[in-house]
């Protein structure tokens, strides 16, 4: 695996972690205020965090220089805050009700894409048939299904605006959601909570949803979004386990063999090897980048640039071939 690729999946799996642990944790503040104000909280506080980096030192940079979201990304701004910032975490929590925190939390592995999709949806059928003892409800599982629809589609959005600066694009969608949400909560008269649970609620929208996403966005400029979704595929598991001790709640062989179907589904999405003969057409464009075989241009005057930097720069045709993903320069037809 080469640098990008290690760099991607320690991104992609980091941000899984870190959104892993949202459903049950969330699960126990929805009680209080229910999935709309709930939503508006856990969106607000990521981009009032993130803000707040971004004043104080911008820890997430590391140093690297990045491309200026620009007017032209308008239209897909919107379509992220209204997709994956706004009806995505309103439909999760809405399912979230009337669920188990393990069985919504695996049920996010519909975001996957069609590798490895039969064997997953075996396992989610296992898991979703609950004669027993966990309730689970038609309504909920369409609600957590409707979630996973609006996250795939905001997923394929977001790594059109995986050029510009991970930071400034995350804080832009989780204000714009954060507020819009607590917006119509006024509007239509929403329960809100105690100072106790506002606080805890923007404290885990910060971590689960702010710096998960920083960090997601990242991996999907390294990886590609089918390959990024296999690597944040983690994140059910995480919230499953993460179940057990915070809300009381038991596997049964049901939830084990369910599991393990949708992980082995998930290996058969990340095995994939993809390599073929391509080109690349000419193109000019701004984002972060080193000079490789892609970004063999020379810098004529000027100081000299520390790599990654970031600049408008133009490639010029390239046939080749050799291993690669569908991240950023890879997104030819076949």
């Amino acid at each position: 695996m080469n640098t990008s690729k290690q760099q991607g999946a320690l991104f992609g799996l980091a941000a899984a972690l870190l959104f892993g642990i949202s459903p049950p944790f969330a699960k126990l503040l929805l009680p209080e205020s229910g999935p709309m104000v709930t939503a508006g909280l856990l969106y607000l506080g990521a981009g009032l965090g993130l803000l707040l980096f971004e004043m104080t030192g911008r820890p997430f940079h590391l140093g690297v220089e990045e491309a200026p979201v620009r007017r032209a990304d308008a239209g897909l701004l919107a379509g992220v805050i209204l997709t994956g910032g706004m009806l995505g975490p309103f439909l999760m929590l809405w399912g979230l009700e009337r669920l188990s925190g393990v069985l919504t939390s695996l049920l996010h592995l519909v975001r996957l894409e069609l590798a490895g999709v039969l064997v997953i949806v075996v396992g989610a059928g296992i898991l979703t048939y609950r004669p027993g003892a966990i309730h689970w409800d038609v309504v909920g599982i369409l609600a957590v299904a409707g979630a996973c629809l609006c996250w795939a589609i905001d997923n394929n959005l977001s790594q059109r605006l995986s050029l510009r600066d991970p930071l400034v694009v995350t804080r832009m969608k989780t204000l714009g959601a954060g507020l819009g949400m607590l917006t119509l909560a006024a509007l239509t008269s929403q329960q809100w909570p105690s100072v106790t649970i506002l606080l805890a609620t923007l404290l885990l929208g910060l971590v689960s949803y702010g710096v998960s996403l920083v960090l997601d966005m990242r991996a999907l400029r390294l990886l590609g979004a089918a390959r990024e979704a296999g690597f944040f595929a983690a994140a059910p598991f995480i919230g499953a386990v993460v179940a057990v001790p915070v809300l009381g709640e038991r596997w049964d062989i049901q939830d084990a063999t369910a599991t393990a179907l949708m992980m082995a589904g998930v290996a058969l999405l990340l095995r994939g090897h993809h390599a073929h003969t391509h080109r690349h057409e000419e193109v000019e464009h701004d984002h972060s980048h080193q000079h490789e075989e892609h970004h063999d241009h020379v810098h004529v005057g000027g100081p000299v640039l520390q790599e990654p930097h970031a600049h408008m720069h133009w490639h010029l045709p390239l046939t080749h071939d050799h291993p690669h993903l569908s991240e950023l320069h890879h997104r030819h037809d076949h």
